[in-house]
């Protein structure tokens, strides 16, 4: 406790040093000394990234922390998932708002009122989702589903973060072991609570929980990821010796026997009894408060006011922009027949552009997915001057969730370097990734997307901890990766490659589909189906992928209109700086300005690019 105040209160602390002091002898009144502004905020900040830390052991262990600066020990716990934790969570975030607000904005130098708009925005969506005291709040609605609860990531980080490297992490690896079946229950009881209060996941998201959880739970104990993550690296832990490996693995097993599958059987059973009440409704319109959670998911996610109307509106007319280019790449090939879905399916089936379902299929994906990530690094220095260093892995989905899962997600480095940078892509079937779509995956998750950004943001130096660890904006970060997409074409990553730039707008017209299906499902009271027909329309992919993604969105309100709102909000931004500078515009200023700030909303954000654009002239 005492590493934890010498941490993080920094500056504040010798401000309340100095107001606690006690009379002098001579009966002198002692100096009041009241903080500066930027004195307040480095304290109210460092007291709010130590009780959060303290809430959330697994991001400590995600970010490479030190016990030191974490403030305590925390390889060998997990995190509170029940309600009593998420109202916690929420007084500590609701706390902070009090103190923040109460700073004089116009006393800070311009970094740090930077620094104070990107922390209240962040926590004012906080606390506006969270008041809905129901799942993970209303951007997340319900605890346990394809997508939601801690059995869908708890594995996999098990066997690829926490780290196995001593005796004391070999132990702490059993200690969270039975923290887990203690975050299981916790999630149980909140299904069940939140069913009571009519918030129920709909039937088909209910469904693949069940198959997910019954996939686990139906494997032998010695054959699940949780033991044979010690199996395999065990052995290169030095201290410990052959004769004592065979008793963790043995602990481990008989943990997964005896405590963690009956946790699983457990929240099999109520999810199933839950099922009995579920209906096919798709949209959270029909929960209580449902419009009212929709437009906080909404602001949260997109950082703006837009209403899903204007929303849904974006989508259709980038829809048609994007199958005007779409159809003229098509004929150029030949492919006239047929509307332009119609011949990107075609186009789809092709055995030239087909991997092998297979697991050389599957092993040549990524080796083709590592050879592009090479050559469009080459390329960054063309439009960088900053570069990323941490380097980059792309791996396969766990095969125990990739049922469920997206198509393709980031991971970021470690902070102290012992991680490098990854994204997974899903393989469960390689003919849901024809070659021709391949790269844009690549440039959005990989570079110049997702990993190039946060390794940027998190190897600056310059921005505070808080905000290069700690706090995301999906409209920015998902903005920047569908970004990245689009710089990659401009770079020229397609120049000699037509399909692959039908692939970049396919995914353009993805992202523009998402807008349409998640206003759809959720304003407008569309059913799965018709979203799922609206998807495969615009974009030729197959239902099968489509089936996945318009699912996620029933279960993740309003993050999929993060995306676009976000790429058209920095094109805008572009498009303003060019105008005024003319000539004098330099793409390497623009990005390097954007990254340097890390995540931010996109109204802190305009002001940035407004005041740079200012600044060239």
């Amino acid at each position: 406790m005492q590493i934890s105040r010498r941490v993080f209160l920094g500056a504040g602390a010798a401000g309340a040093a100095l107001l606690s002091g006690c009379a002098s002898t001579t009966e002198t009144p002692a100096a009041v000394v009241t903080p500066s502004a930027s004195e307040q905020l480095t304290a109210t900040l460092d007291r709010t990234v130590a009780a959060i830390l303290r809430e959330s052991p697994e991001r400590c262990t995600a970010l490479g922390l030190t016990e030191a600066r974490a403030g305590y020990r925390f390889i060998d716990k997990l995190g509170d998932s029940s309600k009593q934790g998420a109202r916690r969570y929420r007084g500590i975030i609701q706390n902070a708002l009090g103190e923040l607000r109460a700073i004089d904005r116009a006393a800070l130098p311009e970094n740090e009122q930077v620094t104070l708009d990107v922390v209240v925005a962040s926590y004012e969506n906080s606390v506006a989702n969270s008041a809905f005291e129901v799942g993970g709040g209303a951007g997340a609605p319900y605890a346990v589903t394809q997508l939601t609860g801690t059995y869908t990531d708890f594995p996999d980080f098990m066997d690829s973060t926490h780290p196995l490297r001593t005796r004391d992490e070999a132990d702490a690896y059993l200690a969270r072991l039975g923290e887990y079946v203690r975050v299981l229950d916790q999630e149980t009881a909140t299904v069940a609570e939140d069913a009571r209060a009519g918030v129920i996941p709909p039937d088909f998201a209910i469904d693949r929980a069940l198959e997910q959880l019954n996939a686990f739970a139906g494997a032998a104990p010695a054959q699940t990821v949780l033991v044979q993550s010690l199996v395999r690296r065990l052995p290169s832990i030095a201290e410990i010796p052959d004769s004592d490996r065979a008793s963790y693995v043995s602990r481990a097993e008989s943990a997964v026997r005896d405590s963690i599958l009956p946790a699983y059987q457990r929240q099999i059973a109520t999810l199933r009894e839950v099922r009995r009440s579920a209906t096919h409704d798709a949209g959270i319109w029909r929960l209580p408060q449902g419009a009212e959670m929709y437009a906080a998911s909404l602001r949260s996610r997109t950082t703006t006011n837009m209403s899903p109307d204007e929303i849904h509106d974006m989508g259709l007319e980038l829809i048609a922009q994007f199958h005007g280019e779409m159809d003229a790449i098509l004929r150029a090939q030949g492919m006239t027949r047929g509307s332009v879905a119609a011949r990107v399916q075609q186009l789809s089936r092709r055995p030239d552009q087909l991997y092998p379902n297979t697991d050389a299929g599957r092993a040549q994906i990524l080796a083709d997915l590592n050879a592009q990530t090479r050559a469009i690094e080459a390329m960054m220095p063309r439009a960088f001057n900053t570069l990323a260093r941490a380097q980059l892995e792309i791996r396969r989905v766990p095969v125990t969730t990739e049922a469920g899962a997206p198509g393709g997600y980031y991971q970021r480095a470690a902070l102290d370097g012992s991680r490098p940078g990854a994204y997974y892509i899903n393989l469960r079937n390689t003919h849901e990734w024809p070659k021709f779509t391949l790269p844009t995956l690549n440039y959005h998750e990989g570079v110049p997307g997702h990993h190039w950004q946060i390794s940027i943001q998190q190897e600056s130096g310059s921005i505070p901890f808080i905000r290069s660890a700690m706090l995301g904006f999906s409209a920015f970060s998902e903005g920047w990766g569908l970004y990245a997409e689009q710089l990659a074409d401009e770079l020229g990553a397609y120049a000699s490659d037509p399909l692959g730039r039908l692939g970049y707008l396919q995914s353009a017209t993805f992202r523009a589909s998402r807008l349409v299906c998640d206003t759809g499902i959720h304003h407008k009271r569309w059913t799965r189906e018709q979203a799922i027909a609206s998807m495969v329309e615009a974009t030729g992919d197959q239902e099968s992928s489509v089936t996945t993604e318009i699912e996620r969105y029933c279960v993740w309100p309003g993050q999929a209109c993060s995306y676009m709102v976000g790429r058209q909000a920095i094109n805008r931004m572009r498009d303003a700086s060019r105008a005024a500078l003319g000539d004098r515009f330099d793409l390497k200023g623009f990005h390097d300005t954007m990254l340097a700030n890390g995540a931010v909303p996109l109204s802190v954000l305009d002001r940035i690019m407004t005041a740079w654009t200012a600044a060239q002239s």
